[in-house]
Parts: structure tokens; sequence; C-alpha cells
């Protein structure tokens, strides 16, 4: 079993069940779970894997398969959900949503793709000294370029 919480610098819920997440990592010997977490800016692929749309997300992990936390977060109701085993209770994530499927390493690879894009913006713009416009008009460029490739 493994839990993980995703998780962004600036997110004010986030901040709010830090300490809480670091007890319940603490009682994870306990429990018989790994608990861990993920700064959603650093790894935007598991961001895309995860399907994160609301910040802080927490999944619990049983074999494979996927279940997602939305009950309270108090550290009591976090042990509760694993020791008395409430997460059979909830319905896995859908497989063509799961973590593992193909679709979502499909998605995992274009919020990587997002990242690439994002730091040669920032190349063109802090390196270069390109003015923002001239970076986007290079990007429209390279877009319609691969277009017309693509549809001859």
């Amino acid at each position: 079993q493994s839990s993980l919480s995703s998780y962004a610098p600036w997110c004010t819920a986030c901040r709010q069940i830090e300490l809480t997440w670091e007890n319940f990592a603490r009682e994870s010997e306990h429990l018989d779970i790994t608990i861990g977490k993920v700064d959603v800016t650093q790894e935007p692929g598991l961001s895309g894997r995860f399907f994160i749309t609301t910040l802080p997300t927490i999944y619990h992990a049983n074999d494979g398969i996927f279940r997602r936390y939305r009950g309270s977060r108090t550290l009591e109701d976090l042990q509760g959900y694993i020791l008395e085993r409430k997460w059979e209770a909830v319905e896995p994530v859908a497989g063509w949503k799961s973590p593992s499927s193909i679709m979502m390493h499909g998605m995992a690879g274009l919020f990587h793709l997002s990242e690439y894009i994002r730091q040669i913006h920032s190349y063109f713009t802090g390196t270069l000294g390109m003015h923002v416009w001239m970076s986007y008009a290079v990007f429209i460029l390279v877009t319609l370029l691969i277009g017309l490739f693509l549809g001859l």
C-alpha cells in the first residue's frame, strides 16, 4: 500500500496540511504503508499522469489499483482510512484514467512537452534577450510549419 500527496509550494491548502502529512508519514511503518509527496511544479509528468486538477490531491494505491482520497485531512482520518480499510469502499480510478494506463502515459508526455516549451521560451526571452512577442511568433511559425508538414 502507498499514499501519495501532490502539492505545490505556492498552494495555501497544501501548506495547511503539510504538518499533518509529515506526521502521517512518520506513522507509515506502523500502518504498513509507504507515504510520499510530489511537488507538481518540479514533476509535471506526474501531474499529467495522475491528472492533478486540484491541490492538494491524495491518492491511495494498493496492488496497482488507485483510489483518490477525498476525506477529511486530519491525522486521525488519514490513519483511519488505512487502519479501518475504508479505501476498500472507495471506487477505484477508472481504467483509462489510471496513472498506469496508456492514456495517462500520453498525458504525462504532454505535460513534459509543455515544460520543454516553457524552458525554450525562457531561453529565448532571458538568455537571448528576445522580446516576448518575438518568442511567441517563433512558436506560431514552428506550429504552422509542423502542421503544414504533417498535412503533406
